[in-house]
C-alpha cells in the first residue's frame, strides 16, 4: 500500500493489526516477489461527495503460492473491508488461506478466517492443528452460507462484539497463518499431472463458489458499472 494512504486514511486500529499480522507471515515466505497489475486496478480512489471510497491492493507471489492477495476498501466513510487469499501453486500440497473482515458503522458484521483445502483429504494434514485452536472467545457466531462448501471443517466466521473480541480474531488469524507457513515449507513441488489437475480444479472451484457471495458485487454495484464490476471479481478477487 502506498505510504501516504497508510499514514492518513487507513485509520482502523483493528484492520492495521490484521495487516500487520498478514504482512510480517508474508514476509518470511520463500521467494517472495510483488506481482505487477494494472495501476487502475492496485489504487482505486474516488472523492466524489457521497460516494466516496478506495480501495487499495496488494498482489504477491511466493513458493508455493501463485498469488498472495491482500484487499483494503472503504465505501462511504462507514463500509470498511479487508480482504485476503492466499492461493497456493498447484504444484504444492498447501490449502488456500482465506480471511475476511467486514465493518459496518464500526460494528464488526463478519469475520471469517480458513485455510480451505485444494484437494481431496488434504485438510486431513492440519485438521488436527486447527481443531485445537482456541475458539471459545467468541458469542455471535454465525452460519456459513450454503455455497460454503468449499472451506474446511475448521473454518471461523462470527460477528464480533466488543475490542476483546477483536484481539481474539487477530490471535486466530496470527495461529492459522502459522499453520499455512508452516505446511508451505514442509511442501515439495509435485509434477503428477493427476494431482495437480485435482488441484486447479479445486482453486476454480473456490473462485467460482466464491462469486456467488452476492454481497461482494451488490457493495461494488453501488459505486461502478455490472462490466467494471464482473472484471474486478473475475481478475482480482477470484481468477483463475
Amino acid at each position: 500500500m502506498s505510504e501516504s494512504l497508510t499514514k492518513t486514511k487507513l485509520t482502523d486500529s483493528l484492520i492495521l493489526d490484521l495487516l500487520q499480522n498478514i504482512r510480517e507471515h508474508r514476509s518470511i515466505l520463500d521467494n517472495l516477489k510483488s506481482i505487477k497489475v494494472d495501476a487502475n486496478l492496485t489504487n482505486i480512489i474516488s472523492n466524489e461527495i457521497g460516494r466516496e471510497l478506495y480501495i487499495e491492493n496488494e498482489f504477491h507471489k511466493a513458493k508455493g503460492f501463485r498469488k498472495l492477495h491482500i484487499e483494503v476498501a472503504e465505501f462511504s466513510n462507514n463500509l470498511k473491508i479487508l480482504h485476503c487469499v492466499f492461493f497456493p501453486d498447484p504444484k504444492f500440497d498447501i490449502p488456500i488461506f482465506g480471511m475476511d473482515l467486514v465493518k459496518i458503522n464500526d460494528v464488526v458484521s463478519a469475520a471469517i478466517v480458513d485455510l480451505s483445502p485444494s484437494s481431496q483429504n488434504q485438510d486431513l494434514k492440519y485438521e488436527k492443528s486447527l481443531s485445537e485452536i482456541d475458539k471459545s472467545s467468541f458469542t455471535l457466531l454465525r452460519e456459513i452460507p450454503k455455497w460454503g462448501g468449499i472451506f474446511s471443517k475448521n473454518v471461523f466466521f462470527a460477528s464480533l462484539k466488543n475490542n476483546s473480541e477483536e484481539d481474539a480474531f487477530c490471535r486466530l488469524v496470527d495461529e492459522y497463518l502459522s499453520i499455512l507457513v508452516k505446511l508451505s515449507k514442509e511442501a515439495k513441488p509435485d509434477f503428477e499431472e493427476k494431482i495437480i489437475q485435482e488441484r486447479i480444479d479445486y482453486q476454480k472451484n473456490y473462485c467460482l463458489q466464491q462469486m456467488k457471495n452476492e454481497k461482494t458485487s451488490m457493495v461494488l454495484l453501488k459505486y461502478f458499472d455490472e462490466k467494471w464490476v464482473n472484471n474486478y471479481i473475475k481478475t482480482v478477487l477470484f481468477d483463475f
